[in-house]
């Protein structure tokens, strides 16, 4: 393992470790304050998740779902960009693999069927982030109001489409894919009947390490990453801003888009309006979390999708949403804890070095 590769593994993980010890503390608070104990309330919410096999397999679902939305918002921060189109990103993937699963034939190679769907999905997510890409380089739009305004006309219209022509009789989802279909992970580890969790984990995993390679070891990583710390310097060295800029959106809305796949081509195995609503958003914090970083992206969509799945353990002894109010203390924590973080990691490794 390289030195450079430790060092970002360290600085993505351990601020990671430290906010959520924080949010710990704060958790066993509000915990006392609703009259019970902090021990079994935390003890069921990990037997809930990572405890029991359905549990962790749960988890996984959520996280997948959260590391592509979180690696998609991480790609345009780096490149000094606030991607928050996300949550219409992710919803116009899923149904153009949807579509493409349902046009394909049955008889197609499974394979060939699902990099044609993951490619639809990419394609059509990366086609929505264009729109904010073309208006931001070329007319100067803010790409923050541009993307909260495309995420309500883009559901809107997908909702039409869906309701108007192409749902089911009494349903709000598309027909059944007849090709494309990833296997869940219960049909390679019995133990894990009856969760979600399938094997576009594993898409999720590859992605992050493309985007890691991408972002730290080639020229257009650089390109994307001094676009984002110094626009005007970039600019001066002789990189072209507004070409990384529309390069890096368009990237952000494919790797959403691709996360879609975790919904119709592993779980449900149609399109259904609203399967991923508020994953756009809350990858938003799954990348600050994640320093922006994609293997610490993979850890934080992991957090908070212990915490989403282990609302639903603790809700007999606690409310649910002393879960969300978790979550919402992890990311100040987070906020405050980095800088300390960074400057202890610097001093360590300035020790080991001497």
């Amino acid at each position: 393992m390289s030195a450079q590769f430790r060092a970002q593994l360290e600085e993505a993980i351990i601020p990671t470790v430290i906010a959520l010890l924080i949010a710990i503390i704060c958790g066993d608070l509000l915990i006392i304050s609703y009259g019970q104990a902090p021990g079994p309330v935390y003890r069921m919410l990990l037997e809930g998740t990572w405890g029991n096999w359905y549990g962790f397999g749960q988890v996984l679902y959520k996280a997948t779902t959260l590391a592509f939305t979180g690696m998609a918002i991480a790609v345009g921060l780096r490149a000094g960009l606030f991607n928050i189109g996300a949550e219409s990103q992710i919803a116009a993937g899923g149904l153009a693999a949807a579509m493409v699963g349902i046009w394909l034939p049955a008889a197609t190679p499974g394979i060939i069927a699902i990099l044609v769907c993951i490619i639809a999905a990419g394609v059509m997510g990366g086609g929505v982030a264009a729109i904010p890409a073309v208006l931001k380089t070329k007319f100067g739009a803010h790409e923050v109001i541009v993307t909260i305004m495309l995420n309500f006309i883009v559901l809107a219209f997908i909702n039409w489409l869906i309701t108007a022509h192409l749902h089911q009789p009494e349903s709000v989802h598309t027909a059944t894919i007849h090709a494309g279909f990833l296997p869940r992970l219960q049909e390679f580890f019995p133990a894990f009947h009856g969760a979600a969790a399938n094997l576009s984990i594993l898409v999720a995993i590859l992605v992050a390490i493309a985007l890691w390679y991408f972002l730290f070891k080639s020229r257009s990583g650089y390109e994307l990453r001094a676009a984002g710390l110094q626009p005007e310097a970039a600019e001066y060295s002789g990189i072209s801003v507004h070409n990384v800029w529309m390069k890096a959106m368009i990237l952000s809305g494919a790797i959403a888009g691709i996360g879609g796949i975790n919904f119709v081509l592993g779980y449900e195995h149609y399109y259904e309006d609203g399967f991923a609503t508020g994953a756009g958003f809350l990858g938003i914090a799954v990348a600050l979390v994640g320093r922006n970083n994609p293997f610490g992206v993979l850890v934080a969509a992991l957090l908070f999708a212990t915490l989403s799945q282990g609302g639903l353990a603790i809700h007999a002894f606690v409310p649910k949403q002393i879960a969300d109010v978790l979550q919402a203390i992890v990311i100040i924590a987070i906020s405050a804890a980095v800088p300390e973080v960074r400057r202890l990691l610097l001093a360590s490794r300035k020790r080991v070095t001497a």
